[in-house]
């Protein structure tokens, strides 16, 4: 079949059967699809081609779905999605703050899969003009072009995954003003639960970090207490 999109899917998982029954759903709705076995061959992949999105099993002999995302965030901003077990909260977090942009617990149906493939896709950053307000948001040494939604420290890029780039688009378009987590977790096309407003806090958590001088005690962006989150540029 021949696919219906230009977008190009990278599936990371050591057993043969899902790996090869996540290919062909995800072929049969239009995506272009590479399949890989391990973290070795998918780094063999990722040098030679360019893929859209990462969908990759946690559990994996030799080196784990959570190294893998934590080593390819060194160099990467391609959006990851991890396949997790399921109950295993610990290793959800862990793997956000690795720098995965979400996680699907195992087992899950494929439709949901397939949801959860789009809704990050659709997060992945577009140039976007802003009409009103500055062009360039500036915290400390650190400075935001909202028009290119771009990061960068001094003449150094600040690399961003999607779910970070559009925590900053989100905050760029009312700065000043403090977003609750319930409608960044709607902005960011999530479901509403508990468990998503406490993985926004990690990519919070992540995105102080490239922001911040002390991330433990944020000068830009801020906690508002009762509501949310607030960016506070210069």
């Amino acid at each position: 079949m021949t696919p219906t999109t230009d977008v190009h899917l990278l599936i990371v998982d050591d057993d043969e059967r899902i790996r090869g029954l996540l290919q062909k759903f995800l072929v049969r709705h239009g995506f272009w699809v590479s399949a890989a076995r391990d973290a070795a061959h998918a780094r063999r992949l990722l040098g030679g081609l360019e893929f859209d999105m990462i969908v990759l099993d946690v559990m994996m002999p030799g080196e784990d779905g959570v190294a893998l995302t934590r080593a390819l965030r060194k160099t990467l901003t391609t959006p990851i999605l991890l396949l997790t077990a399921k109950g295993e909260t610990s290793e959800r977090i862990e793997g956000l703050e690795a720098g995965a942009d979400d996680y699907l617990a195992k087992p899950f149906e494929p439709k949901e899969l397939l949801l959860r493939i789009n809704a990050i896709l659709r997060r992945v950053p577009q140039a976007v003009a802003v009409d009103l307000g500055p062009k360039v948001l500036h915290l400390g040494p650190v400075r935001y072009d909202v028009e290119r939604a771009e990061m960068w420290q001094g003449e150094m890029p600040v690399r961003l995954t999607a779910t970070e780039s559009q925590l900053m688009r989100i905050f760029a378009s009312a700065p000043g003003e403090a977003v609750s987590r319930t409608k960044l977790v709607e902005d960011l096309g999530r479901d509403r639960s508990q468990a998503q407003e406490r993985a926004v806090d990690v990519q919070i958590t992540r995105l102080r970090r490239k922001i911040e001088a002390d991330p433990k005690q944020p000068r830009y962006l801020q906690t508002v207490r009762g509501a949310g989150y607030m960016l506070a540029p210069d």
